[in-house]
């Protein structure tokens, strides 16, 4: 059964939210009094459409059903999950609260966004105040895991369980802050280095694109995959962490920094940054940034995916949890679903030929898998290698496409198996890959028969494939018709 969030407040953060849920198969219920909430929620949802899917190399679930509701009662009725995204006021989220739970599920987790407010600020004057805690994310909510989940004593563990099954059945990383304090953690991380270049723009030593630069082009990298800690112990060599902290340690104490002050916000350092922030930035709208944003956040994810490290694990683990489309060996084969990442488009705007090449791939290691030449049996030896490819194409694909291959098996006996995909989206035919494939011994790197139980799964799948009628284009040559 679909489960159903929550949104309450639908600004940038709210319209994340949503995404987020939506695209991971949840109902949402969205209450904002915004006359524009729709509009800007709708803009959001088009920038995740295009980019949340591709982070993924199976095909999420179907995105939820978007309800827009005129009261907080109507939004929170039937929902699991309800998070609230509203301005930072404290008066206006206890209120918001009472509110909430006057018509909520009783056993429904109520996360807040807030990040300046403890969840015990939050409790205050709620009618169970056991069900609130701070769910603080980080935009665009909708790509970057992080999750600051911060309860109180008055929390049962068994709801900050449910709270971190939901955040991680959704892709997201919940990071337990076990004592509440200040901004949280991540924040206060974030405070430390805006303090620090405040003063480097007010006492003349860097401009807003300089100190982005030292950021996006150095540490940053390191960061976006190792974190500080890990970055330090690397930087110490094989003496690791001990002798990092003996190195740098001293120079925390030395006069090296502000952090500890802050600058006066004058109108003359205020107009500085901006107008400095305005020639580095001005001349793309808001929009387009953030769909530079967007794709460059997906190229590094996407990087880190292939190592399985860092934010790519977490993908690499959500894939895992989606589930298998079902066998059926009487009609071809689903061996490829998916949307299309922005990083397999080219300066046409439409998906790179490779990028065709590397589905059909993925169709044939998938097709190899089902006949039982897996990762086992190819460390024991035997494996297929690809003799001949033609690929056809047929139609356009552009990024957030849900494609999906059909694999036809055409011949699967002795050393050969011969292979024919279909790439569609939805009944529009995209593309055809006619594949050739010999089995081979990894001892020799020479054709060889393979193990009886693949030859026999293959011959079940040709002998039923056999009574399907031939796909327009096999066999087809490159040349005038």
């Amino acid at each position: 059964m679909t489960r159903i969030a929550a949104i309450i407040g639908g600004g940038v953060i709210g319209g994340g939210w949503a995404a987020r849920f939506l695209l991971m198969g949840w109902d949402v219920q969205v209450f904002d009094p915004d006359p524009e909430a729709k509009r800007k929620i709708g803009d959001v949802l088009d920038n995740a459409r295009r980019s949340l899917p591709g982070l993924s190399d199976v095909l999420l679930p179907n995105e939820g059903q978007l309800t827009y509701c005129e009261t907080i009662s109507q939004a929170v009725a039937g929902a699991d999950w309800i998070q609230e995204s509203i301005p930072e006021r404290l008066d206006i989220k206890r209120k918001t609260f009472q509110k909430i739970q006057e018509f909520c599920a009783p056993d429904a987790v109520i996360g807040s966004s807030t990040s300046g407010f403890k969840p015990s600020e939050l409790q205050g004057c709620a009618t169970r105040p056991e069900q609130i805690v701070v769910t603080h994310p980080f935009n665009p909510v909708y790509l970057l895991p992080l999750v600051e989940l911060v309860p109180t004593p008055k929390n049962s563990p068994e709801l900050v369980e449910k709270a971190k099954e939901i955040l991680t059945s959704i892709g997201m990383h919940p990071l337990h802050v076990r004592a509440e304090i200040d901004a949280h953690i991540a924040d206060r991380f974030l405070e430390a280095v805006w303090r620090e270049a405040l003063w480097l723009i007010k006492d003349g030593i860097a401009t807003t694109a300089e100190i982005d630069d030292a950021i996006r082009y150095g540490f940053g990298l390191r960061w976006a995959q190792m974190g500080l800690f890990e970055t330090y112990r690397i930087a110490a060599g094989e003496a690791e962490m001990k002798h990092s902290i003996a190195q740098f340690g001293p120079c925390l104490s030395w006069p090296r920094t502000n952090l500890m002050d802050v600058p006066e916000l004058t109108d003359d350092l205020v107009n500085q940054i901006a107008d400095q922030s305005d020639a580095q930035s001005g001349a793309h709208t808001i929009r387009e940034l953030e769909r530079i944003r967007d794709n460059n956040l997906v190229t590094i994810l996407r990087g880190l995916k292939a190592q399985d490290y860092g934010a790519g694990a977490l993908l690499n683990a959500q894939d895992a949890r989606q589930p298998e489309a079902d066998i059926d060996i009487s009609k071809p084969i689903q061996t490829v679903a998916r949307a299309v990442p922005l990083d397999w488009t080219d300066y046409n705007g439409h998906m790179n030929e490779a990028r065709y090449l590397q589905a059909f791939g993925g169709a044939t290691d998938r097709f190899m898998e089902f006949v039982g030449c897996d990762a086992a049996y190819i460390a024991s030896g035997g494996s297929y290698f690809t003799a001949e490819t033609h690929i056809c194409h047929l139609d356009e694909v552009k990024a957030g496409t849900r494609i999906h291959v059909e694999t036809q098996c055409l011949m699967g006996a002795g050393k050969k198996m011969h292979l024919f995909h279909r790439m569609w989206d939805g009944d529009r035919l995209l593309a055809t890959g006619e594949h050739m494939l010999i089995h081979v011994s990894l001892e020799t790197r020479r054709g060889s028969l393979p193990a009886d139980h693949i030859a026999k799964r293959l011959n079940d799948i040709a002998t039923a494939h056999a009574v399907l009628a031939r796909p327009d284009g096999a066999g087809r040559a490159v040349g005038i018709k």
